[in-house]
């Protein structure tokens, strides 16, 4: 009996949940999962998931107390409810859930590390282990700074928001745990910019950057985990085959457990180690020369905060909403 595309990526890639919907999860049964802010916005607006909203807004509320204003309740409901997801989360996979630092911190490698500490502080109270939690930042040289610091205190890291070379490279050095480089947003930015609007699976912009991150790893032998993401068809996972880990949405979870036919593997840790390429020292100055000559990169990492802090923004005006209905 033939195997399907995921049984069959399942074989030489773990697969992982890019969704903050339980159901999802449930369905799918990946080893870890992963969210955003995006995600848990579009979450904490489903009806399923209020019960989770709610309690979190009345655990704020109690242990501020009565008088405390609701702009200070909310805060606290904010920090608690991707801890409440990814405990949920947890419930449901054998492996590790990652749950991020606030976008508006991208830039401030102290509050960075406070805030992750704060995260690990939670999901251990709930009894939660930290090697379970992957703590989420975005990968700028003072992300990745931050990371560097936690990798060292036993605080694993996923670094995302990573568009090229010279991040992962810092990150690797930096001994950050994973790295998640986004693929079709790196395509969304060639075709947005090349006027091009098809690109064959081994020729996609976002597939090639991934490629050449994968191997530059196995070829020096770091063991930071390269997790691509951000897919917008099914040719970039398919082209992938074989990379550490890919986080995928359910829709396209879906597709590849409806398709059947063959999966050859694609990145090989052997075929990387012979890759003919250089070591590039990195530092802040090299980091910052080569982000600047990037311009996707640079293009993508502000959009992508940006983004995210959209979506922080559009939750805590969603709970200020919720705790004024159940408290009027």
């Amino acid at each position: 009996m033939s195997k399907n595309l995921l049984e069959q990526l399942r074989e030489m890639t773990v697969v992982v949940a890019d969704t903050g919907d339980l159901q999802a999860i449930e369905t799918f049964q990946p080893r870890d999962a992963t969210t955003n802010p995006s995600l848990i916005t579009a979450a904490a607006q489903m009806p399923q998931y209020q019960e989770i909203v709610d309690e979190t807004l009345y655990q704020a509320r109690a242990e501020l107390g009565r008088s405390a204003p609701a702009a200070a309740v909310v805060k606290l409901a904010f920090e608690r409810l991707a801890v409440a997801f990814g405990r949920k989360i947890l419930a449901l996979i054998p492996g590790r859930v990652s749950t991020e630092v606030d976008a508006r911190l991208s830039y401030d490698t102290a509050a960075t590390i406070a805030q992750a500490r704060a995260l690990i502080a939670q999901y251990e109270a709930a009894g939660v282990a930290r090697e379970r939690v992957l703590i989420k930042i975005a990968a700028t040289w003072e992300g990745i700074q931050a990371a560097a610091t936690l990798e060292r205190e036993g605080i694993h890291c996923n670094l995302t928001l990573l568009f090229g070379l010279h991040q992962a490279i810092a990150c690797a050095e930096s001994g950050v745990t994973l790295i998640s480089p986004f693929v079709g947003r790196i395509l969304d930015w060639y075709k947005k910019h090349t006027g091009r609007d098809h690109y064959p699976p081994a020729e996609d912009p976002g597939v090639l950057s991934v490629t050449q991150i994968y191997t530059y790893y196995k070829k020096f032998g770091y063991p930071t985990e390269v997790m691509g993401a951000s897919f917008r068809n099914l040719g970039e996972i398919t082209e992938l085959a074989g990379c550490d880990l890919l986080t995928i949405a359910p829709a396209l979870l879906a597709e590849l457990q409806s398709t059947e036919g063959e999966l050859p593997r694609k990145l090989d840790p052997a075929r990387a180690a012979e890759a003919p390429i250089e070591k590039i020292p990195m530092d802040q100055a090299t980091f910052a020369r080569m982000h600047a000559e990037n311009r996707m990169a640079s293009d993508k990492l502000a959009e992508g905060i940006a983004g995210f802090t959209q979506a922080l923004e559009t939750l805590e005006g969603l709970l200020t909403q919720r705790l004024s209905y159940l408290e009027g």
